[in-house]
């Protein structure tokens, strides 16, 4: 059982007293890093990038994304004015979390301007390492340029529930959601009666108890012989229902207990419309109990010939063990039938899912770092998504507690540096 998980407004009352008295990069618990993270801003040029000075030389560099995937551009400087960008070369190497390193050489263009030919894929978030060489002398610059991340401690994060799986191969489910009913499994409820007429002299059993095959439920005096005589339970099961009081006569024929063995059940599911053509015997089937909310797994048995009179639907019949006795018959029920289950090569749990400006996101953790990963989905059931791209097998995704880790992005600012 998983223990009692924090609110999001505890955990940032949680995170921000570990904060305290610390600075920006405290590293001790909790700290969000980035452009938008530090005490100053950094400068901007006329094109809207980072100006990147040293010895007289400015490099801007900035991502251009109108019109185009997410490219690195950049402009030279001397002393404040333009240089052709034949003038030199410009590098800029990436480090992203987990150690991924990537490169992106920029080469001259016709508007002035060196554009690197490479894509930098979401999210924009790594440290970075520029080098340029203009007009023959050797530049270098280095800085975090993070975005969608964050740190939680670890004790910080196990105490609010977050939980990490790793992203891995997995079945898309084609499920139909449909209501049931729970009766007693036909031949083994047993109507139980007197032999001969006579007045009741004693009872042994009542409503709810668990009786064995050939105990005794009552004693009756026969009117025929004038001595009594047990009436027993054939079967083993729970009394459902008695008929009898003592000193009342229990005629011949009479039902005076109804026993049933409720050690299993059966799981009677409603099917309308064209769904029933694609239900057949041997599927899996998962019912949930409306009271509380707990799930079985069984196989679908058979699907009954005909219709249901009142509510015109075909009913699909499965078999439920119901060694506890919390299964009650009569009780309503709601079920998925599986009907199709299709491999995929990346899931996540549904759960998982989170959106990150107009992204669908899952969080990442590396060490104590969580980051956001911008993916692609596919198919999905009640319970996983298939994720196309964005992910790798392996990657640690938040699976419990994801609007934690989001909430505590959002807190942070986290900056967009372009």
């Amino acid at each position: 059982m998983l223990r009692p998980l924090m609110s999001a407004l505890a955990l940032s009352l949680l995170l921000a007293a570990c904060d305290a008295g610390q600075d920006d990069h405290a590293e001790d618990g909790h700290g969000h890093e980035g452009d938008a993270h530090g005490a100053e801003e950094s400068a901007r040029g006329e094109h809207g990038g980072r100006l990147l000075a040293q010895d007289g030389v400015t490099v801007e560099l900035a991502i251009a994304e109108s019109g185009t995937p997410p490219t690195y551009q950049a402009w030279l400087y001397r002393e404040g004015k333009p240089l052709p960008a034949t003038a030199g070369t410009v590098e800029v190497r990436l480090v992203r979390l987990g150690g991924v390193r990537e490169s992106h050489a920029l080469v001259p263009q016709a508007d002035g301007s060196l554009l690197a030919k490479t894509v930098v894929g979401e999210p924009h978030s790594f440290d970075v390492e520029v080098l340029a060489r203009v007009e023959g002398k050797a530049l270098r610059w280095t800085y975090a340029s993070y975005e969608g991340r964050t740190t939680i401690a670890a004790k910080i994060a196990e105490d609010s529930g977050i939980r990490v799986a790793p992203a891995q191969a997995g079945v898309i489910a084609d499920e139909h959601e449909v209501q049931g009913l729970l009766t007693p499994v036909e031949g083994r409820v047993a109507n139980i009666a007197a032999r001969f007429p006579g007045p009741i002299r004693r009872l042994t059993a009542n409503v709810g108890d668990r009786v064995r095959a050939g105990q005794a439920l009552a004693t009756v005096e026969s009117n025929l012989s004038l001595t009594t005589y047990p009436v027993t339970t054939p079967i083993s099961g729970v009394v459902l229902a008695r008929n009898a009081s003592v000193g009342s006569v229990a005629t011949e024929g009479a039902t005076l207990f109804e026993v049933a063995d409720l050690s299993s059940l059966w799981v009677d599911l409603h099917v309308f419309g064209a769904d029933a053509q694609h239900i057949v015997p041997g599927v899996p089937v998962t019912v949930t109990r409306l009271s509380d909310g707990a799930t079985a797994q069984t196989t679908l048995e058979r699907v009954l010939p005909g219709t249901a009179t009142a509510s015109q639907s075909t009913v699909a019949r499965a078999t439920l063990a119901n060694a506890d006795g919390l299964w009650r018959p009569g009780s309503a029920v709601k079920a998925r039938i599986t009907v199709e289950q299709q491999p995929a090569a990346l899931v996540v749990p549904v759960a998982a899912l989170q959106t990150f400006r107009d992204w669908n996101v899952v969080f990442v953790r590396v060490g104590e770092t969580y980051e956001i990963r911008p993916i692609e989905l596919g198919k999905r059931d009640a319970e996983r998504v298939e994720v196309l791209s964005g992910l790798k097998a392996g990657d640690q995704v938040v699976v419990e507690q994801s609007y934690l880790v989001k909430a505590d992005i959002e807190k942070s600012g986290a900056s967009h540096d372009h």
